[in-house]
């Protein structure tokens, strides 16, 4: 076992609402990520996956609010730490985001070497511009960006070069861990394929220790981390490896994913496509029992009852569900065989 960069303990935050309503959108989640790996988080939109990814950098603003529980950064602990305390001193030196829709992220009347002098002046105050300029343009050489895109403007680049843009700006000061929230959407396959590459680059050049990765693709993260978690509804529903995940996984909503995308590795690739039914719960006034049940095949009285907690299911694997991980994984590979 490595070091862990980052440990969260029992998160929990919410939204509240213009009517006071609280809504639970991470709900006692734990994850450890140690140095040298990367963990992908996958689910449907709204599931919690970019709230969580806010949260762990302390990014608590209206109407979001932190509840309880622990995130600890390189054993620093900044859970329920003042927002712009955080921003000061840890975000983008200890913990840096790449946000969804990164490519409409930057402001077209500066150019990409403003951006730079931004993050670096904001932890580097006396830091000169010749020492700024020349700090990016080595970052941009390894990461295999040409050196003149320093002196251009967002609207001067194409959709991929500006990703790509984006991620290198978020690591200038080299952090301990990134979180990437849907690096490669909206991008064509050459380009998702050169940010995949880059991501990984830039773990295995050690210029980041470590990486989280946020999609609603499954399979993506086969080929971009080592292990994966599964969210639904604000809840962790599985842990796995990467490869158990996609191969066999155990939860009913890890399965009914794996079901619904089209996936190129070989023994899935030929398999027939499904849909998971129904809607995810209203996180409003959410279930009593598992939140998946309403669209779950093998539903139960019980499952309606209690809250379900995390099983272990040996080899660093936990699911949340009644059911024994045998009959769960035999039956979703009958179903595999008769499709």
């Amino acid at each position: 076992m490595g070091n862990a960069v980052l440990e969260v303990n029992e998160l929990t935050t919410k939204y509240i609402t213009r009517f006071g309503e609280n809504i639970y959108a991470v709900d006692h989640v734990s994850l450890k990520v140690e140095e040298g790996k990367s963990l992908g988080i996958a689910g449907e939109s709204g599931c919690g996956k970019s709230t969580l990814a806010l949260s762990l950098m302390g990014y608590y603003f209206p109407p979001l609010y932190y509840t309880s529980g622990q995130i600890i950064i390189d054993g620093q602990n900044i859970s329920g730490m003042d927002p712009d305390e955080v921003r000061k001193a840890i975000l983008g030196k200890e913990i840096a985001y790449i946000p969804q829709s990164a490519m409409n992220a930057l402001n077209p009347t500066q150019r990409i070497i403003n951006f730079i002098e931004d993050v670096i002046e904001a932890h580097k105050p006396y830091a000169t511009k010749k020492e700024i300029y020349d700090q990016a343009k080595s970052l941009f050489e390894v990461l295999g960006l040409p050196a003149e895109v320093l002196n251009k403007y967002p609207v001067e680049l194409s959709g991929g070069m500006k990703q790509r843009t984006v991620i290198a700006i978020s690591v200038i000061l080299s952090p301990q861990i990134l979180i990437a929230d849907e690096p490669s959407s909206a991008l064509d396959v050459t380009s998702q394929k050169m940010v995949i590459k880059m991501l990984r680059n830039l773990m295995d050049s050690g210029l980041i220790k470590s990486m989280i990765f946020i999609t609603h693709e499954l399979p993506l993260l086969y080929n971009v981390t080592d292990d994966i978690m599964v969210m639904y509804a604000g809840q962790i529903v599985e842990k796995a490896g990467a490869h158990e995940m996609v191969f066999t996984p155990i939860h009913p909503y890890s399965q009914g994913l794996m079901g619904s995308i089209m996936v190129p590795e070989s023994g899935l690739r030929d398999k027939k496509l499904t849909a998971i039914p129904g809607v995810p719960p209203n996180l409003k006034n959410p279930p009593s029992g598992c939140r998946f049940a309403e669209r779950c095949k093998y539903v139960m009285p019980e499952c309606r009852v209690t809250s379900i907690p995390l099983r272990d299911a040996g080899g660093g694997r936990a699911y949340r569900c009644i059911l024994p991980k045998e009959f769960l994984m035999e039956a979703y590979e009958r179903e595999r065989g008769e499709r």
